[in-house]
């Protein structure tokens, strides 16, 4: 299931970054009572009634020539273009402004689903200020309040209804095992993808950010079938200067939605940078299969130590991948690069793979005779019982009697000893506590 994305659309200081912020549960957008201070787009994750969805917020459209709005409006249009359903935000309290026909204009050609809220109508009394935007024509509008959270929950409800009139789902092709590549500019993502496929089926060049947009191409392997979902580098933020390519990171995310594996790729030749981390963190909190993949090998002097040392520095950076497994490639010679099939299946499989409740119980109960449970204050943490509950990242739960004293040292042990004893390379697993009642 690919997850949607909704745009929230309108002119400056009508409460964008607010209604966003209450979607989203978490103060990301800047408010401030200043027109202009949303001037990127700024994107979160949400959900609402099991409906997962990606959210942006859009800086405000406006008829006359202020400062930056050209790129404001070139800001909007590409949120626009990447939405499937959009939210166009008026004030109420404002009334129906020359902006609000100027953005309606705007958003009739893009052919997309719009939701209509009036914002600022801070009790039902007031209902009567939304009458003027019937004749914008996206039908009834909403009356709600950011700053009270008043009528959030109507609009969710009414933008997750555009949702069932779209096929999210990819049925031309769910059974393939899907993968991604995913990282900074000019790492060599597109030349890996090249040597997978064994022709040049998409744009590689040495100018970092050729490609902006995720690109997915079908292919079959060994009798196996899989879609390469070719990303844009992602830059660090500070350094972002074309427009396009500030929306490349919530595409990479997206991507990395729709993978079951996920190929981290980093440049042997300029090694390991704070940005590759991030990048990592991204397919890390996903709960996706990772795979580590070093390309450009080919460029590096060797001597005795010098794979194990870059390994040691991989290790000692990522620590929270420590499942991941590290091959070291060139997409140049394609030395090694079809290797990369079969981590990709191991991968998956124990993204996938579920365990037993009784041979995980064993193992508990193993563990804890090696390693007895922490204690606290004359109170002893007992584990009952345990159980999978989940597949992709496998996810067990542990009931027991104190969940606060599974501390992060006890939790780590006992996730290492699944490991060992089940094989769950190239995946995160994740372990939680439940109170048993």
């Amino acid at each position: 299931m690919s997850n949607p994305t909704i745009a929230i659309i309108g002119r400056p200081n009508v409460g964008k970054s607010t209604i966003f912020n209450k979607i989203v549960g978490d103060k990301i957008s800047i408010v401030e009572n200043i027109e202009g201070v949303t001037r990127d787009r700024i994107y979160s994750q949400g959900e609402w009634l099991n409906n997962k969805f990606f959210i942006i917020d859009t800086g405000g459209i406006q008829i006359e020539n202020k400062p930056f709005q050209k790129q404001i409006r070139a800001q909007a249009e590409l949120a626009i273009d990447e939405a499937d359903v959009i939210i166009f935000l008026a004030d109420g309290k404002n009334g129906l402004t020359e902006d609000d026909k100027e953005i309606a204009k705007l958003l009739y050609k893009s052919n997309k689903p719009v939701v209509l809220a009036i914002n600022k109508i801070d009790n039902f009394d007031l209902k009567y200020l939304t009458y003027d935007f019937y004749s914008l024509g996206f039908g009834e509008p909403l009356a709600i309040s950011g700053s009270h959270g008043l009528g959030i929950g109507d609009l969710l409800d009414r933008v997750c209804e555009n949702f069932k009139n779209k096929n999210f789902d990819e049925e031309k092709n769910k059974e393939n095992l899907k993968f991604s590549l995913i990282g900074r500019p000019n790492v060599g993502k597109s030349s890996i993808i090249n040597c997978l496929l064994g022709e040049e089926r998409v744009i590689s060049s040495e100018i970092a950010g050729t490609t902006r947009d995720a690109i997915d191409t079908d292919f079959i392997y060994n009798k196996k079938q899989y879609t390469v979902i070719d990303t844009a580098g992602i830059r660090k933020r500070g350094k972002i200067y074309e427009s396009c390519e500030k929306y490349s990171v919530l595409r990479t995310l997206k991507a990395i939605d729709r993978s079951d594996v996920v190929l981290v790729i980093i440049n042997a030749n300029e090694g390991i940078i704070e940005q590759d981390k991030k990048i990592a963190g991204y397919a890390h909190e996903s709960g996706k299969g990772v795979i580590i993949v070093v390309n450009k090998w080919d460029l590096i002097e060797k001597n005795n130590n010098t794979l194990k040392e870059f390994e040691d520095n991989i290790r000692d950076n990522f620590q929270y991948l420590s499942y991941a497994k590290i091959i070291f490639v060139s997409a140049k010679t394609k030395k090694r690069i079809f290797n990369i099939f079969d981590l990709i299946n191991e991968s998956y499989l124990n993204n996938n793979k579920r365990i037993q409740s009784s041979l995980l119980n064993d193992l508990i109960n193993d563990a804890i005779s090696m390693n007895p449970t922490p204690q606290d204050k004359g109170k002893r943490l007992n584990i009952f019982y345990s159980s999978q509950v989940a597949i992709c990242p496998p996810t067990f739960v542990l009931f027991v009697n104190y969940p606060e004293l599974l501390h992060f040292s006890y939790e780590r042990f006992l996730e290492n000893r699944i490991r060992e004893a089940f094989d769950f390379k190239g995946t995160p697993i994740r372990l939680l506590a439940r109170k048993r009642n």
